[in-house]
């Protein structure tokens, strides 16, 4: 509620009314674009089962993927992209999501389940498909 206040008091003042309520939109509606590219690349491309027999990291591990790390990737997806450790530990800040990574890949490897990674070019492709 606080940032609503705040950004209406501001753009009110500044623009008008009418003119802070177009900016509010413009704003909401490329902040829904960006997040729909963003969530939507670690899971549209990959296997969803619904079977519950299976053991809940090999649920986790086929419904997503990583994105590779780059200072540019981790900047555009805010640091998901690295949405297996996400899932995984979703309390985890998500700036350290890189940290734990190596571990989760090692722990996948002992176990034989398929760790993805993806370029983020290549995780907007597949979304198309």
């Amino acid at each position: 509620m606080a940032f609503y206040v705040k950004f209406f008091y501001l753009y009110t003042n500044l623009l008008g009314i009418g003119w802070a309520l177009v900016y509010y939109e413009i704003m909401r509606v490329l902040e829904s674009h960006w997040f729909t590219w963003v969530s939507q690349s670690n899971h549209i491309p990959m296997h969803i089962d619904s079977d519950s027999a299976q053991p809940w990291l090999k649920l986790q591990m086929h419904a997503t993927c990583d994105i590779e790390k780059s200072f540019f990737n981790d900047w555009f997806t805010g640091h998901l992209n690295f949405q297996i450790e996400h899932h995984l530990f979703p309390t985890m800040p998500r700036h350290n999501l890189y940290k734990i990574q190596p571990l989760v890949r090692s722990l996948c490897k002992k176990h034989g389940i398929d760790y993805q990674i993806k370029t983020l070019s290549q995780s907007f492709i597949d979304i198309v498909k």
